[in-house]
């Protein structure tokens, strides 16, 4: 199985809800991990939701059931169980499932992008939080106005609420945990050169540290619109508001 090829068949059964949110059907992706039946595969996920748990999400945030109604032939209709994985759900599972598999080592190449992505943006905020205070952000409200300006930037003036409130997530939910990989990388590459800007000019004070964040926000939209790229706040995330065709495509890769 080449690489580039196994890689897309994740893709290929990746589905979108009504409100936008990507995700992956259970018994679909127990097809692809090579399990003969269902039952057989319910075990690893189990274990993936033990992971999760473990690592302080809840699992039924990432894990849904599903009842689904499937046409058996003879025009017969029955009712089965299903569960609505999130794209960390997937990453879980494979990393709980037989690693002898070389699809299964794909799919933990595939879901696992999201997740660095996620890891590295998480760990650059933290040294871009240092720089500020640097520059005199010191306070959590100072930060959150810090921060806000670096997202009007990139996000063509859309606060942390307009965000959300675009998106369609609730106030407890954070945006970090509903970007896809291409917003993911836009807002990595936005706080790294920020937190560059800061110390490399030392820049001191809050007013000027809020306006260097704007900029430099501003401009990695710029980038993305010469490159011809979608604006980060048009990219469907797993709680976009903006309703997309719901895509169902159930055919492996050929």
């Amino acid at each position: 199985m080449k690489t580039e090829k196994g890689l897309k068949i994740f893709e290929k059964i990746k589905q979108v809800d009504e409100a936008g949110g990507e995700y992956w059907s259970a018994r679909e992706l127990a097809k692809i991990l090579e399990y003969s039946e269902y039952r057989h595969f319910l075990p690893v996920i189990e274990k993936a939701k033990e992971s999760c748990e473990n690592s302080k999400h809840k699992a039924s945030d990432h894990f849904e059931d599903l009842l689904e109604m499937v046409e058996i032939g003879s025009g017969a209709i029955r009712e089965i169980s299903d569960i609505k994985l999130s794209r960390y759900a997937c990453y879980l599972i494979v990393q709980n499932a037989n690693p002898a598999k070389e699809v299964v080592a794909l799919g933990q190449s595939y879901f696992a992008i999201q997740t660095r992505l996620q890891d590295e943006l998480i760990r650059h905020n933290i040294q871009l939080a240092s720089a500020a205070k640097e520059a005199g952000v010191v306070t959590s409200i100072d930060y959150a106005i810090f921060q806000n300006h670096g997202y009007q930037g990139l996000y063509g003036g859309l606060d942390s609420k307009g965000i959300h409130e675009k998106k369609g997530l609730k106030k407890s939910e954070k945006i970090l945990d509903h970007m896809g990989s291409t917003e993911l990388a836009a807002n990595l590459f936005r706080a790294t050169q920020a937190e560059e800007k800061l110390r490399r000019e030392k820049i001191t004070g809050k007013q000027k540290a809020n306006k260097t964040h704007f900029e430099v926000g501003k401009k990695v939209r710029q980038t993305i619109k010469e490159l011809g790229g979608r604006m980060p706040e048009k990219l469907p995330t797993a709680e976009n508001i903006k309703k997309i065709e719901k895509r169902n495509s159930k055919n492996l890769l050929k």
